[in-house]
């Protein structure tokens, strides 16, 4: 009963906290990149934005090799594109075949997955109820309200949960929104023999929590910097009683933040060496200049860089011009 009550007390705060995300900070977010970019600006991004959709649809169909290494995404509607391009450029430039285990969001129709399928004909997709099903065996809210309630709420956590909840081995995780431009040689030795967690860099440390709440629960020095748009982790290594009291402790301590996953994926790479993506090759939030002309293994197009994957990115992949 205690574990329920607690249950339902997070959640309440968690629901109050959409409703001011989604009444204030949401539409707030909007309009400061609309004032940033400009209205004739954000108009032409959501126009490179619905052009680099319609584009994934006229990617080649790949043909699966035998016995293929898998990559892990969590996807969706709004997504699905940008997970089969990140994918496709990713056996495109590597010249290895890498098969797509994609996490449905609970958004990604049968029309999708179709979409999906086309071009990756053995493309794994996990359902949306077979996943709540095996979180609902090996996860459940009586033991685990935290994490349970919050990754209703807070997408990115899924990408721990979902993904590695009652699973064995090392798993690549990777997010949509990166582009391969050239043979990302350290994840393709990395998929090949996996034997520690990987990360690549971010520009700067963000966590969204105290270096001191960190190491005391982690037990150790937190590395800096670890961006988990590239996140490599071996699936029964995880102890998800702890994870659950991290979860509880960060929340109750210094509140929910967008980079919770981020943390909590940091602190549990804090206890052993991983291996990092050079940073010069595998580029977070790359510039213009750099998005027009790669020089780069791989962009992650977050944040200010975003416009530059629409306008750009994914046309050097596609093979069409630029304006």
């Amino acid at each position: 009963m205690y574990a329920l009550n607690q249950m339902y007390g997070l959640a309440r705060a968690m629901r109050l906290g959409q409703l001011v995300y989604w009444g204030y900070h949401a539409p707030k977010g909007m309009i400061q990149k609309t004032l940033k970019r400009g209205v004739i600006n954000r108009a032409a991004d959501q126009k490179a934005q619905r052009q680099m959709e319609a584009a994934a649809d006229k990617l080649p169909r790949l043909e699966p090799s035998e016995n293929p290494k898998k990559i892990y995404f969590l996807s969706g509607r709004k997504f699905w594109y940008q997970t089969c391009f990140c994918a496709y450029s990713l056996v495109q430039q590597s010249g290895t075949y890498f098969r797509p285990v994609i996490y449905d969001d609970g958004s990604l129709s049968q029309t999708y997955q179709a979409k999906i399928k086309r071009i990756f004909p053995d493309a794994e997709i996990i359902s949306h109820e077979v996943t709540e099903a095996k979180l609902d065996e090996f996860l459940p809210s009586q033991q685990f309200p935290t994490l349970r309630s919050r990754r209703l709420e807070y997408f990115n956590l899924r990408k721990l949960t979902d993904i590695h909840v009652n699973d064995a081995g090392w798993k690549l995780v990777l997010d949509s929104d990166m582009l391969f431009f050239r043979r990302p040689d350290f994840l393709v030795n990395w998929l090949e023999a996996p034997q520690q967690p990987c990360y690549m860099v971010d520009v700067e440390t963000a966590y969204g929590y105290s270096d001191k709440l960190m190491r005391e629960l982690a037990g150790a020095k937190i590395p800096e910097a670890i961006n988990v748009g590239i996140c490599g982790l071996q699936s029964d290594a995880i102890d998800w009683a702890e994870l659950e009291y991290w979860c509880k402790t960060m929340i109750e301590s210094e509140g929910t933040n967008y980079y919770q996953e981020q943390a909590m994926a940091a602190m549990l790479m804090a206890r052993a060496d991983s291996q990092v993506a050079p940073k010069q090759d595998y580029i977070l939030m790359p510039g213009q200049g750099e998005a027009r002309n790669p020089q780069g293994v791989m962009h992650h197009y977050v944040a200010d860089s975003k416009p530059w994957y629409f306008h750009y990115g994914w046309k050097h992949i596609a093979g069409e011009g630029m304006t």
